[in-house]
Order: structure tokens, then C-alpha cells, then sequence
């Protein structure tokens, strides 16, 4: 009879969240409600807590559980299970994370039946996500071949959605079943290249040629990974509503104050210089229209930047725009000023970066967007990146979702509509 062990490890240290597996959810420590769930799973010989302090260690035994300590020096939680398969064999492992506690048995069952096909050396699971999920990279994503082999993961949204009407987007979850043979030799293997880029362990595997069998199942509650998870974790256990996130369109229908930065947003990032100095840069009509009919509807629009000249000047004095700042170092603190100026909230700010320099300003903004051609390492940090680059209507694009979100799509798609602000408009 083939025998499971299910492991569970489970760190004390988390940057965000410190003590994650002790924190309490209605009464109980959240380590706890992992392992009460791991231990419905039918046909399991033992489910282990492997984690590197005493104070979990001293938790699970204490509500019953079995815990063992091990190294301080693993690199990731698969190391963790190494550990543990030496002191308690099995033909089958299955590393669930210390933070799931609303998973479901039934899906752990799913992945462990999977398991007993002879051909199967690594399964995990998955689920379907729409397309603004999909963009956020603390979602992993993957993709797989008609017999559900996985064939790529990534933080990146995949597919790429060229035609976005056909795209599919399955979101990893990060349960994991291994044969004993596979996570014997897992320490051997090296780490390439894109298992150090994307920072996703299981790319690894693929990388050695190793066929990791995905199962699909409903959309599951959250990880706790932010006190956000937690609050609603807590809500989903405690019988309350969901705490739905809200949407995009719910997000821009509050915006009051968009802050662009100028070079690489409203312009291709060109500079020209001729015998006096910088004199040309490219910008769009299409953004000067979309500030026009943003301002012109009641969304206040300022202009930031880390330059200054006097072709951004007359640009600015063109569009009629009056909150504005050049020549800044400090995006942040310029950012709060000109909200304070406009008398809004950082949640009713959004604003539109490209580069470093534009890292201030998307912290101290409630949303925050980046063009399509900005640096990767922003576009990680930003809400959502948009389909358009600096200077080909990124601006534009992000006008027409705000003008559409606050009910007001008349004036993009009507001439009664457009002509009912047009006399006031400069491109």
C-alpha cells in the first residue's frame, strides 16, 4: 500500500508578517488550522510541522500536533521536506504551506490520488483567475499542455494576452506532491537561471526535465501572506461575508487627482538638444486630450517631474495644467503636496511612472500605473501595467478607464458627448 506523509513547514520569521504561524485566527493559532485540515485528508500516515523555532515547535505540541525541528539553513521549504523524509519514510510527500489554513482536504485528496499513477513524480494544483489577478506578481501563474503538464511558471501574466478575449490564466497554488525518489535527488539539482529570475523554486524541476502534473480545482481562499489576508481569513472562519477586494473599476471611480511624471509617461523619453540647450521632446495629442477631458470633468491632473524646461513649461501652460512641480528628487513628499493642494486622499490619487525615480511616487499613491515599456523591477511595484508605452497614449489609455469607471464613457465614444466639453479642450 503506498504510504503519505504530508509536511508542513512552517518559518516563525516573515518580513510582513512576524510569528505568521502562531498569529491567532478565532481562537486558534493559524498552524494549528493547517494541520487540522491536513489530517482529513484520507489514507495520510502522518502530517509533520518541519520548522526552525521552538516557539512553533512548542505550539503544535502543544494542541496535539507533531512537530520537528530542523535546520536554520534551508534555503527554501522543498529543503525543509528532505529533512523530514529521513526521519519518517514514505513513497509519497506532500509539502502544504503553514499559511493555508482555509485549504481543502478534498483538493489535497485530488493532488494525493494523482499521485498513485506510476508516471507521476511531482503534482501541484491550480486554479483559474481573470486577467487583472493575473497581473499582480505575488500571483505566480502557469501554463499547461493539453494532458496538464505544467510547461512554464511565472510572476509575469501568461499567456502573453495578445488576443485577451482567448486568454486563460491559472494561478499556482503552492501545494505540492512529490515521489520519495524525486525529493531524494531534489538537493542535487542546480539552480538555473530562471528559478534565480523569477524566484519560484518549482522551475527547477521543469528545468531538469521533470514533469510536474497540475490539477485544476475551484477557486480557493486566500494565503495569508499580508494582515489583509489575515483580516479576511479571519472573516471567511468566523462565518462573516467575504471581504471582497475591490476592483479596478471601483478603485478609479474614487479618483480625483491623477500625478504623471513627464519624460518616458507623456513622452517617448527622447530629448533633443540643439546649440542652446534641450529645445524638442515628443509628446502625444491623444494624452493632452485625455488630461483635457479628465480636467474637464471634474479629475484634477498635475504634472511631476525630475526635470525641468522650458518645452515642458509651455506643454504644461498649453494643457492649462495648474499643479505642477519640476526638477524634483523627491516624488513622495511631492506627491503628498500636491494632493494637499487638490485637498484629496491618497486613495482618490492615482499616478503614472516609467522608472526608479517613480518608486516614491507609487508609494505614496493609493494606485499606481506604469507605462507598457517601463523598467520590469516598476512594473512589479506598480497596481497594473497598461497596454500603451510613454508617449503612445499610455496616458490616454489610463483617462479613458478612469472617465469609464465614474460613468462618464459618453464623452470617449459620442459626439453629443465629446461636444459637450470640446469647446474647452486643447490637444
Amino acid at each position: 500500500m503506498t504510504s503519505t506523509v504530508i509536511v508542513i513547514p512552517a518559518r516563525y520569521a516573515s518580513t510582513r508578517l512576524p510569528g505568521k504561524p502562531l498569529l491567532d485566527v478565532i481562537g486558534k493559532p493559524m498552524i494549528q488550522h493547517v494541520v487540522e485540515r491536513a489530517n482529513e485528508v484520507v489514507g495520510v500516515s502522518a502530517v509533520i510541522v518541519a520548522t526552525d523555532d521552538e516557539r512553533v515547535f512548542n505550539a503544535v505540541q502543544a494542541f496535539g500536533g507533531t512537530a520537528m525541528m530542523t535546520s536554520a539553513n534551508h534555503q527554501s521549504g522543498t529543503d525543509r521536506l528532505v529533512e523530514v523524509m529521513h526521519q519518517y519514510p514514505a513513497d509519497i510527500y506532500l509539502n502544504l504551506q503553514g499559511d493555508e489554513p482555509l485549504v481543502r482536504p478534498s483538493d489535497l485528496s485530488a493532488l494525493v490520488d494523482s499521485m498513485q499513477a506510476t508516471d507521476v513524480q511531482v503534482g501541484t494544483l491550480c486554479h483559474r483567475i481573470d486577467a487583472h489577478e493575473a497581473t499582480n506578481p505575488n500571483c505566480v501563474k502557469v501554463v499547461v499542455n493539453n494532458k496538464h503538464d505544467a510547461l512554464y511558471f511565472s510572476r509575469s501574466p501568461i499567456p502573453y494576452p495578445r488576443e485577451a478575449s482567448t486568454a486563460t490564466y491559472l494561478k499556482h497554488v503552492g501545494v505540492y506532491a512529490y515521489k520519495k525518489d524525486i525529493l531524494a535527488s531534489y538537493s542535487q539539482l542546480k539552480r538555473p537561471m530562471l528559478e534565480i529570475s523569477e524566484s519560484l523554486e518549482q522551475l527547477r524541476l521543469l528545468d531538469a526535465g521533470i514533469q510536474i502534473k497540475v490539477i485544476e480545482v475551484e477557486p480557493t481562499g486566500p494565503g495569508v501572506d499580508t494582515q489583509a489576508d489575515l483580516d479576511q481569513v479571519r472573516a471567511i472562519l468566523a462565518g462573516e461575508a467575504l471581504l471582497a477586494q475591490p476592483t479596478e473599476s471601483e478603485l478609479l471611480a474614487k479618483i480625483k487627482l491623477v500625478i504623471t511624471d513627464v519624460d518616458g509617461v507623456l513622452t517617448d523619453g527622447g530629448i533633443y538638444y540643439d546649440e542652446t540647450g534641450e529645445c524638442i521632446k515628443r509628446f502625444h495629442v491623444r494624452d493632452g486630450l485625455g488630461i483635457k477631458m479628465l480636467e474637464e470633468s471634474g479629475v484634477r491632473v498635475a504634472v511631476l517631474s525630475g526635470r525641468d524646461s522650458a518645452t515642458l513649461r509651455k506643454r504644461v501652460a498649453d494643457l492649462g495644467i495648474t499643479i505642477f512641480s519640476f526638477g524634483v528628487k523627491d516624488k513622495s513628499s511631492a506627491c503628498k503636496a500636491m494632493m494637499l493642494e487638490a485637498n484629496v486622499t491618497a486613495e482618490q490619487t492615482a499616478c503614472i511612472g516609467d522608472d526608479s525615480i517613480d518608486l516614491p511616487a507609487f508609494e505614496a499613491c493609493g494606485l499606481a500605473y506604469a507605462v507598457a515599456d517601463a523598467a520590469e523591477y516598476v512594473q512589479k511595484k506598480a497596481y497594473k501595467t497598461l497596454k500603451l508605452a510613454g508617449g503612445q497614449g499610455a496616458f490616454r489609455e489610463l483617462s479613458d478607464a478612469i472617465l469609464t469607471a465614474q460613468g462618464k464613457s459618453e464623452i470617449l465614444g459620442s459626439a453629443q458627448g465629446f461636444s459637450s466639453v470640446m469647446d474647452r479642450m486643447a490637444q
